[in-house]
C-alpha cells in the first residue's frame, strides 16, 4: 500500500524484444509519468528533481535497458539508492522472453539487436541475457512474453497495476467544422451536413450547439432521429470491438460546415448517451472560431 508521503517507482527492464515499449505505454495509459530510456548515471538525479518538484507526481514508470549499456553499470548503485529512499516505494518489472521469439521478433521488425548490429541477432541476445542476469534475480514481476500479444501484456499490466475502479478506456467526442479541415487524430469521421442548418435562422446564427435553442432545432427533426438511432446503434456495436482490441482512447469525430452548431449539438447528445456506459469526453475543436476568439 502506497502511503501517503511516498511516490511509486517502477522500474521497466529486460530483453530487448520482450516488450518494454508496450509495457511503458500501458503504464501511461494508467497515469503513471513515464521516461523511456533513461540513462542509469541519470536515476539519482531524476529522483531527486522529483522530490523537490511541486507538482506532486505520485506515479512513475521507468525504462532501463541496453540502449544506455555504456552505464548499465551504474544502474545498482541508483537501484541501491532508491530502495534507501524512505519517500519512494520501488518496483522492478523484468519483460522476458524465449530467444527463438526474440530472434524472430527481430525478423520480422528487420531491425538490429543492440549488442550485435552487424552479427546475428541470437549473438546479441545471448549476450545481453548474460548481462542482464543479475538483473532479471533482483525483479519482484517477471513477465515471460514469449506467447503473448501486444494486447494481452497491455491487459496483464492493467490487471495487476491498474485499480479496479480505473476506466483506462475512453471515448472522446470531437465537433468540427468540415472548412476548417479534418481532426488529424480522428478514428471515425462523420458528416452530419446533410442535417437541417439552424446557422440559417437568423436568431440561432451566433449561438451554438450548446445552447438550448440550437440543440432542440437540431434534434426535433425527423431524419435527426433516425439518424441517431442508427448511430448509437453502431456506437454500442464498435465501441466494445475497440475497446476489447485494447484501445485506450476512441476519438469519434462529427463534423458539420462550421462546427459550431449540429456537430457540437450531436456531441453533447451521444457523449450524454454513452456516459454510462463508457468514459466519455466532449471537445469542441471549432465552436468559437466564428466569433474570432
Amino acid at each position: 500500500m502506497l502511503a501517503d508521503n511516498q511516490t511509486e517507482v517502477l522500474i521497466i527492464t529486460g530483453m530487448s524484444g520482450a516488450g518494454k515499449t508496450v509495457a511503458v505505454q500501458s503504464f501511461e495509459d494508467l497515469g503513471y509519468y513515464c521516461v523511456d530510456n533513461l540513462p542509469p548515471t541519470l536515476l539519482p538525479t531524476f529522483l531527486e528533481l522529483i522530490k523537490d518538484s511541486t507538482h506532486n507526481i505520485k506515479k512513475i514508470a521507468l525504462v532501463i535497458d541496453l540502449r544506455g549499456r555504456e552505464f548499465f553499470d551504474a544502474l545498482y548503485d541508483g537501484l541501491d539508492a532508491l530502495s534507501e529512499a524512505d519517500w519512494v516505494q520501488d518496483h522492478m518489472i523484468f519483460l522476458d522472453a524465449k530467444d527463438e521469439t526474440l530472434v524472430t521478433r527481430y525478423k520480422e521488425t528487420r531491425r538490429a539487436h543492440p549488442l550485435s548490429a552487424e552479427g546475428l541477432p541470437l549473438q546479441g541476445i545471448e549476450q545481453e541475457r548474460h548481462i542482464l542476469n543479475n538483473l532479471r534475480g533482483r525483479a519482484q514481476q517477471i513477465i515471460d512474453t514469449s506467447n503473448m500479444k501486444p494486447k494481452e501484456l497491455r491487459e496483464k499490466l492493467q490487471k495487476v497495476y491498474g485499480s479496479e475502479q480505473a476506466r483506462t478506456f475512453s471515448v472522446n467526442f470531437v465537433s468540427f467544422g468540415f472548412k476548417y479541415g479534418i481532426p488529424i487524430d480522428a478514428d471515425l469521421v462523420f458528416d452530419v451536413r446533410f442535417l437541417p442548418n439552424p446557422f440559417y435562422i437568423e436568431d440561432l446564427r451566433p449561438k451554438t450547439g450548446l445552447d438550448e435553442e440550437v440543440s432542440s432545432y437540431v434534434l426535433k427533426w425527423s431524419e435527426t432521429h433516425k439518424f441517431n438511432e442508427k448511430m448509437i446503434d453502431l456506437f454500442e456495436f464498435l465501441i466494445p470491438q475497440y475497446e476489447k482490441e485494447g484501445k485506450q482512447q476512441l476519438i469519434i469525430a462529427i463534423g458539420c460546415t462550421g462546427g459550431q452548431h449540429r456537430s457540437v449539438t450531436l456531441v453533447e447528445h451521444y457523449a450524454n448517451l454513452l456516459k454510462e456506459q463508457w468514459n466519455t469526453h466532449r471537445t469542441h475543436r471549432d465552436v468559437d472560431k466564428r466569433k474570432g476568439r
